[in-house]
């Protein structure tokens, strides 16, 4: 295969050493050398991560935490343009700025559906099994081509304003990552079967509906501490929706799989673990309360896994 995962591994390697570059560089930040290790870091696990032995990665991704948990990550001071700038800039553009951003999802898209269509001499263009992702790395190198010739920029103002965002993130930007590998380490070291040993220990799985709800409830409750639904899902389905509810109560799998998933986004709504989706639209809209995404999605998110008890109870077993 011509573009596989790896390539899109080493672009995003790329721009976060770019990233840890620029920070390094950087005097107008007050913690460029410990921010700059951060960024290196995590650019090594794309670059070189594979030819890496397990340990050293782990090293890694501990010493990450450290700098980052001690408060070593900091951003620098990036010089904004005037509004007038802003203002005469769309003016100009106008409504052509959004092609940039559509063209992202429709050449995923477009890439996801034809990827075991396209190839050479057998040889495919796009790694049929990871086609979405490919598809979504071509679409951002071709939406940074576009974009740069709507505004006449060049690709190292995208660099530079890449590294803008990554510093108003910080260190929120690896959780997805980090709490999506914190599910499948959960996974292995057993904490799926003790879920289940506990519930089947002192609460009446016997009645259908009490499992629905403990699966539901759990789904949000292990989101609420991971952070993150895709870190919850193996724990809460290895070791109540899997062995009771499709192997006691025989329902539907795909059924469960999707209410399960989405009840775990109500705990999402609700955790500050979730830092990427409530703590840094806070810290971005520089709101005086930190928790204030959180406490205006509490509503919904309640409302929601309540209907998913029902909605789960009335579709899985028909």
């Amino acid at each position: 295969m011509i573009l596989s995962i790896q390539l899109l591994y080493y672009l995003v390697g790329l721009v976060l050493a770019a990233t840890a570059v620029m920070t390094a560089t950087d005097r107008s930040n007050p913690k460029r050398y410990s921010s700059a290790l951060f960024w290196g870091l995590y650019a090594l696990v794309f670059l070189v991560g594979e030819r890496l032995p397990p340990v050293w990665v782990g090293v890694g991704v501990i010493a990450m935490a450290l700098i980052a948990g001690f408060g070593g990550v900091g951003a620098g001071k990036h010089v904004a343009r005037s509004e007038s700038d802003y203002q005469a800039s769309a003016q100009r553009l106008g409504n052509k700025l959004f092609l940039p951003a559509l063209a992202i999802p429709v050449v995923t898209v477009i890439g996801t559906l034809l990827a075991k269509h396209l190839f050479i001499d057998g040889v495919f263009l796009i790694d049929p099994k990871n086609a979405t992702l490919v598809s979504l790395g071509v679409g951002c190198v071709l939406s940074l081509g576009l974009a740069c010739w709507l505004t006449q920029e060049t690709p190292a103002q995208g660099i530079r304003e890449s590294r803008r965002l990554t510093d108003a993130l910080g260190w929120a930007l690896v959780l997805p990552q980090m709490l999506g590998m914190l599910g499948l380490v959960f996974s292995d070291a057993g904490v799926g079967k003790a879920v289940a040993f506990v519930t089947t220990s002192y609460i009446n799985m016997d009645i259908r509906f009490v499992a629905v709800a403990v699966y539901v409830v759990g789904m949000a409750l292990f989101t609420v501490i991971m952070g993150n639904g895709f870190a919850a899902f193996p724990v809460m389905t290895g070791g109540v929706g899997v062995p009771i509810l499709v192997g006691v109560y025989h329902g539907d799998p795909a059924v469960m799989a999707a209410v399960g998933m989405l009840s775990g986004y109500c705990g999402t709504l609700l955790t500050p673990m979730a830092a990427n989706f409530n703590i840094v639209p806070a810290a971005l809209l520089e709101l005086p309360d930190k928790n204030a995404v959180i406490r205006a999605q509490v509503p919904t998110a309640l409302a929601l896994l309540t209907c998913n008890v029902f909605l789960l109870y009335f579709l899985m077993f028909r």
